[in-house]
C-alpha cells in the first residue's frame, strides 16, 4: 500500500471527479480579462483579414478569403474549451505523450507532407494543411514544464534533458527548412529555463555559444541552404537604402515592399483596404508571415501602437498569472505560453522592420493558417485552465514568495 506521506514535488491528491470536464475549474479565479484581450486580438485580425479580402475580390483574386479564415477559426475554436478543462494532473501525466506525438509527426513530414514555397512542413488532413511544427511547440512546452517540475537545474548534468528535448523539435523543423519556427524555439526554451531557476550569467552563456555556431555554420555553409545563406546576406546589404532599393526586384523583393507598405502608413495609415499592399496584391504572404506591415500602412503608426499594446498585455497578464500559481509544473506552462506568444511578437514585428532575416512566421491570433490558430488556442486554454485549476500542491516552491 502506498504510503499516505507526499513527497516533496508531489501534488495532493484531488477528489476523483474525472481528468477533463468542467467542475473542477474554480471560475472565481478565471482569467477572463486575458481572455478579452485574446480575443480583441482575434477581432483585431479579424478587421484587417476582412478588408484583404474585400481587396483581392476587387482585384479578380480570391487568394485571400475571408470565409476560408472563419472555417479555420470555427475548427480551432473548440480547442480553446479543450485546453480549459484539462486538469494540471492530467497534463503533468500525459506531458511526455504529447510531446512524443508531436515529434513523431515531425518526423513523418519528409514521408508524408506536402511541399509548398519549397518546403515540406505541411500534412494533409480534410480540414486544411496541419503544420506539425506549431503543436510541437506547445509539445515543448510541457515536457519542459514536467522535466523542470523536480530539476532545480543546480547541477550541469540537470541541464542534458531539458537542452536536449528542445535541440530534437528544433533540428526536425529547421531540417524541413523553417527557419522561422526553430527560431521561436530558443526564447522560449531559454525563458522557461530562467524561470525554472537558472541563472541569467549561465543562459547568457549558452546564447553565445549557439551564436556563434550558428555564424560558423553560416560561414561555412554547414547546414545552411542556398537561399537561407542569401536571406541573412541581403538582411545585411539592406540595412543600406541604396542596397535595399536596387534589390527590391530580386531578393530583396519581400523585405522591400513589407517596409515600404510599414513607411506609407504615416500616423493614422491609409485606412482598411486602401494600402498599397492589398490595392496592388504585391506584398508575399500579406495575410500572415506580413500581416503586421498591412496594419502598420492602413493602421499608421496608431494602430500598430494598439496591436502592440494589446499583444504585450496579454504577455504581461499570463505572466502575472504564472507568479501567482503555487504549482511549479502550472507556473512554467503558463510562463512558457507567455514566451510563445511574446517570441512570436518580437520575430514577426522584428523581420517587417527589417531587424531579423526574412522569415515565415505567423502572429498567433492575427494571421491565417489553421494550424497557427489551433496551437494558439490550445496553449491559451491550457493557461487559462491552468490559472483556474489551483489544486493543492506540497511542492516546496508553494511556500515561497514571489
Amino acid at each position: 500500500m502506498r504510503s499516505a506521506t507526499l513527497r516533496r514535488g508531489e501534488s495532493a491528491p484531488a477528489p476523483a471527479r474525472g481528468e477533463l470536464g468542467l467542475r473542477h475549474v474554480r471560475w472565481e479565479d478565471f482569467d477572463w480579462h486575458t481572455l478579452v484581450v485574446a480575443l480583441a486580438l482575434l477581432g483585431f485580425g479579424l478587421l484587417f483579414l476582412n478588408a484583404m479580402s474585400l481587396a483581392e475580390s476587387d482585384l479578380g483574386r480570391d487568394s485571400i478569403a475571408i470565409e476560408s479564415h472563419l472555417q479555420k477559426l470555427l475548427v480551432a475554436l473548440p480547442c480553446l474549451a479543450i485546453g480549459i478543462i484539462a486538469r494540471p494532473r492530467w497534463l503533468r501525466t500525459h506531458a511526455w505523450t504529447f510531446y512524443l506525438a508531436c515529434t513523431a509527426l515531425l518526423v513523418a513530414v519528409p514521408f508524408i507532407g506536402v511541399e509548398h514555397n519549397n518546403a515540406r512542413r505541411w500534412i494533409e488532413t480534410p480540414v486544411f494543411d496541419l503544420q506539425p511544427s506549431e503543436l510541437a511547440k506547445l509539445g515543448l512546452i510541457l515536457v519542459l514544464a514536467r522535466v523542470l517540475y523536480q530539476n532545480r537545474l543546480e547541477r550541469w548534468i540537470d541541464w542534458n534533458a531539458p537542452l536536449l528535448l528542445a535541440a530534437v523539435p528544433m533540428a526536425l523543423v529547421a531540417l524541413q527548412p523553417d527557419l522561422g519556427t526553430a527560431l521561436t524555439i530558443v526564447p522560449v526554451t531559454l525563458g522557461m529555463l530562467y524561470l525554472a531557476g537558472a541563472r541569467g550569467a549561465v543562459l547568457l552563456r549558452f546564447l553565445a555559444l549557439a551564436a556563434v555556431i550558428g555564424v560558423c555554420a553560416w560561414q561555412l555553409g554547414i547546414g545552411v541552404r542556398g537561399y537561407q545563406a542569401e536571406r541573412i546576406e541581403t538582411w545585411k546589404a539592406s540595412f543600406g537604402a541604396q542596397s535595399l532599393i536596387e534589390g527590391k526586384k530580386g531578393p530583396a523583393f519581400h523585405a522591400y515592399h513589407a517596409r515600404l507598405a510599414i513607411g506609407n502608413g504615416g500616423v493614422l495609415g491609409t485606412g482598411l483596404g486602401n494600402g498599397i499592399a492589398n490595392r496592388t496584391g504585391i506584398l508575399p504572404e500579406r495575410e500572415s508571415d506580413s500581416i503586421f506591415a498591412v496594419i502598420c500602412e492602413e493602421g499608421g503608426l496608431v494602430g500598430a501602437g494598439a496591436l502592440l499594446g494589446l499583444y504585450g498585455l496579454l504577455v504581461i497578464l499570463l505572466m502575472t498569472s504564472a507568479s501567482t500559481l503555487r504549482d511549479r509544473f502550472a507556473r512554467l506552462v503558463v510562463g512558457g505560453v507567455a514566451l510563445y506568444f511574446a517570441a512570436h511578437l518580437f520575430i514577426h514585428t522584428g523581420v517587417n522592420l527589417g531587424l531579423l532575416p526574412m522569415t515565415g512566421l505567423t502572429l498567433p491570433l492575427l494571421s491565417t493558417g489553421g494550424s497557427s490558430l489551433l496551437a494558439s488556442f490550445l496553449a491559451l486554454g491550457v493557461a487559462l485552465g491552468l490559472s483556474a485549476n489551483r489544486e493543492p500542491t506540497f511542492d516546496q516552491d508553494a511556500f515561497r514568495r514571489y
